[in-house]
């Protein structure tokens, strides 16, 4: 496996379990209230932040054990890098076009910064699928 796929792969687990762990907090504080009335800032800047470090951490652990690889970029790992983020950044576009709308008709902080950590999370998540599924199945480059 290229070690540009492992990455990807690190990325899309810890993408999900970060965002997940995210959304049981959320609703496990919500106890039968409004989810807009929910004290989410915490959870939110405590998740993305233990989402950087243990990305970190575990691409530094992933180099370590298999280090074949960990600092060699050829022309395909670079074209499926940069398809992947094309891909990917589709998402935050689409969360930038959604906040804004919802901004502009007043709605709740709760909703825009969840729809913003969302959009993220789905950039991070489907930028790494479609850099997989490069991997694996080929890529045609242009």
């Amino acid at each position: 496996m290229a070690f540009e796929e492992k990455r990807a792969w690190i990325m899309a687990l810890v993408s999900v379990a970060a965002y997940g762990a995210y959304v049981m907090v959320v609703l496990g504080r919500a106890d039968g209230d409004p989810l807009a009335d929910v004290p989410y800032a915490g959870p939110l800047l405590t998740t993305v932040a233990a989402a950087i470090v243990a990305s970190i951490v575990l691409n530094i652990v992933v180099s370590i054990v298999s280090p074949e690889g960990a600092n060699e970029k050829d022309q395909r790992d670079r074209e499926i890098h940069r398809l992947g983020e094309y891909i990917g950044q589709s998402f935050v576009i689409v969360g930038g076009v959604a906040t804004l709308a919802m901004a502009l008709a007043d709605w709740d902080q709760f909703w825009i910064a969840n729809v913003i950590y969302l959009c993220f999370t789905l950039s991070a998540v489907v930028g790494s699928v479609a850099k997989i599924v490069a991997y694996r199945q080929g890529f045609q480059s242009w």
